[in-house]
């Protein structure tokens, strides 16, 4: 499969493009007169130079004509429309060497916007919190994107350079020094890309060659032409992007945005061509590297292999999770996600993954989704909230925003105590109350009342009484920067020590580093109050987490035999209350009197029996 841009090695360069429907094209390289390039069958022109160094400026000219960055440029120092920039990977100087990965089954991610997750919104600035987030017992960041985007306030969906890494970030360089500084805190760095479309800012992949097909509509416009005629030199261009990110930025794995807006109907999917060139990557890297998808089609497909007709991804987004619990904690939710709302379906959720596995849902007006009971926990990652989820509310309201102290303390409890990989959106752990905005800094005015108009009738479907704050001023970009003093102060601290203590049961309880579904059941006590039982691969120990939604006690009878249960955790102790200082004496748990506990409202409870 042919590699496309300027591939740096030892003072040469080997310039690459793909434009099957151009008869002549020419590189452009800063202070020197246009080179013609030899195109060959499949499409691809090519040129070799020796006397360049990293850094130096170029573009192509297709046919003569205007001349456009590289499509599969590695950098663009002077944003999108300015020139691409020659990258030498071999220059930087790695000190990872042993790290090999971490199991898939003991990751607990939590996604990162650069831009806002500190002061400086850069990847240096990422890495000053790594030992935050090592404390706090995290050890998988995922990046909300950070392909080069127009300007330097973006969510980074807007992005037009599937390969390059955005300049006011820190650029290629910047990335790799965080993923290095992240292995050396044992902590997996993934990246969240988009191959379902590009931006309208400086998108130049049309001038090149047929990347986009009108035979299929997105909400974006036109979608990447996967399967039509000359898909092949598309198809190549999007793979050896996978390719790069894990051989040039030493990650760990890559989250897909919305897989459902890719069309193929090949006979060989784009997903299982990935999954053929990711394996011989794999060995010749010799560590971990995982797929994980947002998919909106509820199929066990996404994540099965090629030969059972799967797309082969690791893990998918479990967003049926996210809705059942939401509508539970606030009922304002029920506006939002009508076809939620009972104790039932997110019983569902913890014991099966999808809660639509066929069912009518009055929302697409038809049936949707297939059984997932048979797929391993291991396979779904769970979240109470993500960008999409506060980003697209009118106020970027987050959870914390949205619900009481003790109903955050549920849902941190539900998501970490679930047969799933975790997810927490930066500042979830302390229940922050900065927003978080959409925005944009885009240069183009037209685009931008496009932007601005778009959002605010998209805000008009949910009949919200207000209009969004406008996406392209930079106050809406920064009043969505965390908080940092907030940690330390009343509930903040006290939410983050529950996270913290959470995340510790979850690293070390055999029952909760056990995801097979044969070991994980589900009994409902009222319409308010659930108890999920798990139970550890060797049959030995066994917990029951209590979950009570309701504002009144609820009675719960856990099953009784010769071992006694014992509360383990209580979200109600005085070390989470949010007014108390941590307990300096740890309190020996007492034994519940067969089997039986009265579980105040809003709390949730581990029992452990042994």
């Amino acid at each position: 499969m042919r590699n496309t841009g300027a591939s740096f090695s030892a003072g040469q360069c080997k310039f690459t493009v793909w434009a099957p429907e151009k008869d002549a094209m020419q590189l452009v390289i800063d202070g020197r007169p246009p080179a013609d390039m030899l195109k060959d069958e499949e499409g691809y022109f090519e040129l070799d130079v020796s006397d360049i160094a990293p850094g130096a400026r170029y573009r192509f000219a297709p046919a003569g004509g205007d001349s456009y960055p590289d499509p599969a440029s590695h950098f663009q120092p002077d944003g999108v429309h300015g020139a691409s920039a020659v990258v030498d990977h071999e220059a930087y100087r790695w000190s990872d060497a042993g790290w090999k990965g971490l199991p898939l089954q003991d990751l607990i991610f939590y996604e990162v916007h650069t831009g806002t997750f500190t002061p400086e919104g850069t990847f240096e600035g990422i890495i000053s919190k790594l030992d935050y987030l090592s404390s706090l017992g995290v050890n998988a960041i995922e990046l909300m994107p950070v392909s080069q985007f127009p300007g330097g306030r973006n969510w980074g969906y807007d992005m037009v350079f599937p390969y390059a890494v955005q300049h006011s970030y820190g650029g290629p360089d910047g990335l790799k020094a965080l993923v290095d500084a992240a292995h050396a805190k044992g902590i997996a760095v993934f990246l969240d890309v988009i191959f379902n479309h590009l931006g309208p800012e400086g998108n130049y992949l049309p001038q090149f060659g047929p990347y986009f097909t009108d035979q299929y509509c997105t909400p974006w416009g036109n979608a990447i032409n996967f399967d039509g005629e000359w898909s092949d030199g598309v198809r190549a261009y999007f793979c050896q992007a996978v390719m790069h990110w894990y051989e040039h930025y030493h990650l760990d794995g890559l989250r897909v945005d919305a897989v459902h807006m890719m069309f193929d109907n090949g006979a060989v999917h784009f997903w299982e061509l990935v999954s053929r060139e990711l394996n011989v990557m794999r060995q010749r890297m010799g560590r971990n590297f995982y797929l994980i998808a947002e998919s909106d089609l509820n199929s066990p497909h996404v994540v099965k292999s090629p030969e059972n007709g799967g797309w082969d991804f690791d893990v998918q987004w479990l967003d049926d999770f996210h809705h059942a619990l939401y509508v539970l904690l606030d009922e304002s939710g029920r506006d939002r996600y009508e076809d939620f709302g009972s104790i039932g379906q997110w019983g569902k959720a913890f014991t099966d993954g999808f809660v639509h596995s066929g069912e009518y849902v009055r929302f697409r007006k038809r049936r949707h989704g297939a059984s997932s009971a048979g797929i391993p926990g291991e396979k779904f990652l769970v979240f109470n909230q993500n960008h999409d989820q506060v980003g697209n509310r009118v106020g970027g309201e987050r959870l914390s925003m949205l619900v009481s102290f003790e109903r955050q303390k549920l849902a941190a409890a539900a998501i970490l105590l679930a047969p799933y990989l975790p997810m927490l959106f930066m500042g979830e752990e302390y229940g922050a109350q900065t927003p978080f905005f959409y925005f944009v800094s885009h240069s183009d005015e037209e685009l931008i009342q496009k932007v601005v108009e778009g959002r605010r009738k998209e805000f008009e479907n949910y009949k919200w009484e207000k209009d969004p704050p406008n996406p392209q001023d930079e106050t809406t970009f920064q009043g969505s920067k965390l908080d940092w003093s907030e940690p330390e102060r009343g509930e903040h601290a006290a939410l983050l020590r529950w996270h913290r203590a959470l995340i510790a049961l979850r690293k070390t309880h055999p029952a909760l580093r056990h995801f097979a579904k044969n070991d994980v059941r589900v009994n409902i006590v009222s319409d308010t109050c659930l108890v999920l039982h798990r139970r550890s691969a060797d049959q030995q120990t066994e917990l029951a987490c209590i979950f009570n939604l309701g504002e009144t006690t609820a009675d719960v009878a856990l099953p009784g035999d010769a071992q006694p249960w014992i509360t383990i955790l209580n979200s109600r102790d005085a070390d989470w209350n949010g007014e108390s200082k941590p307990a300096t004496e740890p309190q020996e748990p007492a034994p519940l009197q067969e089997g039986k506990i009265a579980v105040q409202g809003l709390t949730a409870i581990v029992c452990e029996r042994a």
